[in-house]
C-alpha cells in the first residue's frame, strides 16, 4: 500500500506535490532508471547527453503548454455559448417589450465557413423550437414551406429569434375520437354509389388507389349479400366515402367538423389493423386512402406514418420486386400490385418533401418494372387510369426525393451545392421536355385542362421552387451588400418564373370555381408561390406585380380558410405575419419598395376592367359565391392581376393575357441554358449566408 511521504515542518505547502509531478527524461525512461528530474538530469550530465535531455524537456513543455491552450479554447467556447444564449433571451425580452428589431445588414454576422457543399439555409444542427418539458419537441424540416416562411420573416425583422408559427389548424386526436363515437353506418346503396364514383373521379385519376371496375362490383356485391361486417371491406369503402363527402358537401352535418367525411375517416381509421402480421393489397389500399385524407384534415404527421406503414408492409411481401407470373397469372392483379407499390413510392417522397423528411427506401433497392398498359385496351380503361400520367408522377417523385436528399439533408457530398442544383434542374428539364403531348397544359386556354394535368404541372413547379428558393433567399439577403453572380440570378429567375406560372394556373381554377375547397395541395402550392412572389418584389429581377399577386394569393387563402380548409387556415396565418413584417420592413427601408420598378415588362398588355369574383367551390357542386367572398377588380392595387396570364373569361378577348407563359419557360432563358451547360461550378460564387439563417434548428413542442 502506497503511503504519502510526510511533509517536514519547514517544507512549504505544495512543494512536495510539485516535486512529484516531474516526468522522467526519455533516456532514463528507456533504461528504466531513476531520474533526478532536473533539466538536464544528473544521469544525462554524467554520460554527456545533456543536449538531448534539454530537447526532450522542451518538447514536454510544449505539449504541456498546448494542452493548457486547448483547455483555454474550450473554456472560451463554453463562455461564448453561454453569452450567445443570454443574448438571445435578452433579444426575446426586448422584442416582447419594444416590438421587432430593425433589420441588420447581412454582412454583420460571422462567416459560417465554407458553404460550397451545403444548402446555405441549413446549419450544423437540426432545427428545434423552444423545448417544452410537457411534450416532446417536433422536428421542422428545412424543406417545409412554413420553415421557409420563418426564414423570410427573420430576414424582414432582422431578428434571428423570430419564432416559428405553431400549427394549430388541424383536426386533433380528441376530435377524431369524438367523430368515431358517432353512429356511422353504411349509407344507402344509391348514396354509396355516388360517393364512391365522386372519390374515383376526384382522387383516383390523380393516383392509383383502387381498381375502378372491381371496386364498384365489390360495392354492389356487399349490398346484394348484406355482408357489411367484413372489417377489410368496411375500412376501404368508408375511406372512399370520406373522399366522396369531402368533394360533395360543405360541412359535416353529424359531427360539426369543418371537413366533410371526417366521421367516415375516423371510423375507418379505428377499424384498420396497423400492422397486420399478414397484409394484403386491400389493406394497403386503405392505408393509402387514409394517408391522403389525413392531409385534408391537415394531419401531416399521421399521413407520413400511414404511408410509412404501407411502405414497410409492402416490403414485407416483396412489392419492390417483380413477382413471377407463375405465382400471379392474372395480368390485371399483377398490374394492380405493381401500381399500388408505385403509389406508395410517390406518397413517400411527396409527403416527405412537405416536411423535409428523408425517403424510406433507396431507388437502388427497387427492382420493379414501371407501370404499363394491359390488353385489351377496354379492360385497361375499365380498371386503371392513364399509364403515362402515373409514370410522370413517379419520375417527378424521384426528383423530389433527390432534391430533399441532396439539398436539404446534412449528408456529405463531393459535389458543390450548385453542381447538385444543376443536376436536379437538368432532370426537371428532361422531365418537362419528354412529357407526352396529352399531358401538356393547354396554355392558350387553361380552363380546359383536366384537374389531373394541371395538378401535375403545379407539382412540377413546386419542385422547381423547392430546388431554387434557397438561392433566391440568399439573393435577397445579399442583394445590396455583395456582387451577385449570374448563376445566382439565373436560379432566382427560375424560381420566380415557376411561382408566377403556378399563380396563373391556380388563379384560373379559382375564377372558374374549380378549386377544391378542402384539398391540401392547392393551398400548399398557393402558399409556396406567395412567399416567392413576396421576395421577388424586393429584387431587380422581380416586378411590382409580384407584390400584387402576393396580395391576391393572401385574399384567396383567406376565403379558402373561411370556407373550412384547415391547411389554408394555417398558411393564411403565416402569410398574415409575412405581410405585417413586409409592411414594417418597407417603412424602415423606403428605398426597398422601388427595387423592382426598373424591371417592369412593358410588353405585358393591360387587362380589361371587368370585375373578377374570387370564388371557390367543390367540383361536385354548383359554383356559388360564398357570403364572405370579395369582389376584386384588376384596377385594385395591390392585386397584381395585370402582370400575369389570366384565363380567357377574365381577359375578355378569348386569349390569355400573356402568350407563351408555359411550364418550361424557366428553362428557355439563355442564362439558364448556359448554367445547365456548365461542366463544373464552384460554390464560391455564393457568399456565406448571414448567421441568423442557420443559427438554430427547427424543433417545436407547440404542435407544428
Amino acid at each position: 500500500m502506497n503511503r504519502r511521504r510526510p511533509r517536514s515542518p519547514d517544507q512549504p505547502r505544495g512543494e512536495l506535490s510539485k516535486r512529484r509531478k516531474f516526468v522522467a527524461c526519455q533516456r532514463c525512461h528507456a533504461h528504466k532508471i531513476k531520474c533526478s528530474g532536473d533539466q538536464p538530469c544528473a544521469k544525462c550530465r554524467q554520460v554527456g547527453c545533456a543536449d538531448e535531455c534539454e530537447y526532450a524537456a522542451r518538447d514536454r513543455q510544449i505539449k504541456v503548454n498546448q494542452s493548457f491552450l486547448d483547455e483555454l479554447v474550450a473554456e472560451n467556447r463554453r463562455l461564448k455559448a453561454q453569452s450567445a444564449s443570454a443574448s438571445r433571451a435578452e433579444a426575446d425580452r426586448e422584442q416582447a417589450e419594444n416590438g421587432p428589431a430593425r433589420p441588420t445588414d447581412a454582412t454583420d454576422g460571422p462567416d459560417e465557413g465554407n458553404t460550397s457543399v451545403r444548402n446555405p439555409l441549413i446549419g450544423d444542427r437540426a432545427w428545434f423550437h423552444r423545448y417544452d418539458p410537457s411534450a416532446p419537441p417536433l422536428y421542422v424540416g428545412e424543406a417545409a414551406c412554413t420553415a421557409f416562411a420563418t426564414r423570410f420573416r427573420r430576414f424582414l425583422t432582422g431578428n434571428n429569434a423570430t419564432a416559428h408559427i405553431p400549427r394549430t389548424q388541424y383536426v386533433k386526436d380528441e376530435s377524431i375520437t369524438a367523430a368515431n363515437t358517432a353512429n356511422v353506418q353504411w349509407p344507402s346503396l344509391q348514396q354509396a354509389r355516388l360517393l364512391v364514383k365522386i372519390a374515383m373521379r376526384q382522387v383516383c385519376h390523380m393516383y392509383h388507389l383502387v381498381m375502378r371496375k372491381s371496386t364498384l362490383e365489390k360495392l354492389e356485391d356487399i349490398y346484394r349479400t348484406g355482408n357489411f361486417e367484413c372489417t377489410v371491406n368496411k375500412c376501404k369503402f368508408f375511406a372512399l366515402f370520406a373522399f366522396g363527402e369531402a368533394y360533395s358537401m360543405r360541412a359535416e352535418p353529424s359531427t360539426g367538423s369543418r371537413v366533410p367525411g371526417t366521421a367516415y375517416f375516423a371510423r375507418a381509421l379505428s377499424l384498420v389493423q396497423v400492422p397486420p402480421e399478414r397484409t394484403n393489397i386491400t389493406h394497403l389500399e386503405t392505408l393509402l386512402l387514409l394517408s391522403l385524407f389525413s392531409y385534408y384534415l391537415n394531419r401531416r404527421h399521421s399521413a407520413l406514418v400511414l404511408v410509412g406503414t404501407a411502405m414497410r408492409l409492402g416490403l414485407s411481401i416483396g412489392m419492390n420486386h417483380n413477382i413471377p407470373e407463375t405465382q400471379l397469372i392474372d395480368p390485371v392483379e399483377r398490374q394492380h400490385r405493381l401500381r399500388i407499390w408505385w403509389t406508395i413510392y410517390v406518397f413517400d417522397r411527396t409527403w416527405g418533401s412537405k416536411m423535409g423528411q428523408p425517403s424510406q427506401i433507396l431507388d437502388d433497392d427497387i427492382h420493379l418494372d414501371m407501370p404499363s398498359s394491359i390488353s385489351p385496351v377496354q379492360l385497361h380503361n375499365e380498371q386503371f387510369s392513364d399509364t403515362d400520367h402515373l409514370t410522370a408522377n413517379i419520375e417527378l417523385a424521384r426528383i423530389v426525393g433527390d432534391t430533399i436528399a441532396k439539398l436539404y439533408s446534412r449528408r456529405k457530398y463531393s459535389e458543390t451545392f450548385l453542381q447538385r442544383v444543376q443536376k436536379l434542374l437538368k432532370a426537371l428539364k428532361h422531365w418537362v421536355e419528354t412529357l407526352p403531348e396529352h399531358l401538356r397544359l393547354n396554355e392558350d386556354d387553361l380552363e380546359v385542362n383536366r384537374k389531373s394535368i394541371s395538378s401535375l404541372h403545379l407539382s412540377f413547379n413546386q419542385c422547381v421552387i423547392l430546388t431554387t428558393r434557397p438561392t433566391l433567399l440568399h439573393l435577397l439577403i445579399n442583394n445590396r451588400t455583395t456582387d451577385i453572380s449570374q448563376p445566382v440570378l439565373t436560379l432566382g429567375e427560375a424560381c420566380i418564373h415557376a411561382a408566377r406560372h403556378s399563380y396563373s394556373v391556380i388563379l384560373t381554377k379559382w375564377i372558374n370555381g374549380s378549386l377544391p375547397v378542402f384539398g391540401y395541395f392547392h393551398a400548399h402550392y398557393l402558399f409556396s408561390l406567395a412567399l416567392v412572389l413576396a421576395m421577388a418584389s424586393f429584387l431587380p429581377i422581380g416586378s411590382p406585380s409580384d407584390l400584387g399577386a402576393f396580395e391576391t394569393s393572401l385574399e384567396m387563402m383567406r376565403s379558402m380558410s373561411e370556407n373550412g380548409n384547415l391547411a389554408a387556415a394555417e398558411f393564411h396565418m403565416n402569410l398574415v405575419q409575412v405581410k405585417e413584417c413586409l409592411g414594417r420592413y418597407r417603412e424602415a427601408n423606403p428605398s426597398s419598395s422601388s427595387s423592382a420598378t426598373s424591371n417592369i415588362d412593358s410588353t405585358i398588355p393591360p387587362v380589361e376592367s371587368t370585375p373578377i369574383p374570387l370564388v371557390t367551390t367543390s367540383t361536385a357542386t354548383a359554383a356559388a359565391v360564398p357570403n364572405n367572398t370579395s369582389i376584386l377588380t384588376p384596377e385594385d392595387e395591390p392585386l397584381g392581376l395585370s402582370g400575369y396570364a389570366l384565363p380567357a373569361t377574365a381577359a375578355g378577348n378569348g386569349t390569355t393575357a400573356v402568350p407563351g407563359f408555359t411550364t418550361a419557360m424557366a428553362f428557355m432563358e439563355p442564362t439558364m441554358q448556359d448554367f445547365l451547360a456548365q461542366s463544373d461550378f464552384d460554390l464560391g460564387l455564393l457568399h456565406p449566408v448571414d448567421t441568423f439563417m442557420s443559427e438554430e434548428s427547427f424543433f417545436t413542442s407547440q404542435g407544428i
